[in-house]
């Protein structure tokens, strides 16, 4: 630093007015600080309120599956049939412009299905397979493998 600047930063420093106004600022920030653990803000309490109105991604994926499973087993040759379903997304958290914050649903994408059935060693049976099960949930035959079970699939 100049000289100049020493001494005018050395004259604010020597200031007593200055100095009451830093050590207020302080002690003020301090005091905020301080009490802003025992405020309870109410925007918490609504983004808890918001969260679990929502609907549950695990709860979907489970009836996805379900109702795929179903509705695979309905077909010609399939026989018994296990399905999984595995699903990205699930809230996304949007903040307004007055800092509060909104959940908001997105649908959540398939990323991929695995169908093991009874049925799934004749290629007839797995091309109407997959076909259903992309139809059905929208997405590509490379996110679908049909497979072969053995026979003690559960139910």
């Amino acid at each position: 630093m100049k000289d100049s600047e020493k001494i005018n930063l050395n004259s604010l420093i020597k200031n007593d007015k200055i100095k009451k106004i830093i050590i207020a600022a302080g002690f003020i920030g301090i005091a905020l600080i301080f009490l802003s653990t025992f405020v309870n803000f109410q925007f918490t309490e609504n983004k808890e309120e918001e969260t679990a109105n929502l609907f549950s991604v695990e709860k979907y994926r489970e009836e996805t599956q379900e109702s795929i499973k179903e509705m695979i087993e309905s077909i010609e040759g399939v026989g018994r049939a296990n399905v999984l379903l595995t699903i990205e997304n699930s809230v996304e958290c949007v903040y307004l412009e007055n800092n509060t914050t909104k959940a908001k649903e997105i649908e959540p994408v398939v990323r991929g299905v695995v169908v093991s059935c009874q049925g799934g060693d004749n290629p007839v049976v797995v091309q109407r397979v997959l076909s259903a099960v992309t139809k059905a949930l929208n997405i590509s035959t490379a996110k679908v493998c049909v497979t072969k079970s053995t026979n003690t699939i559960k139910n």
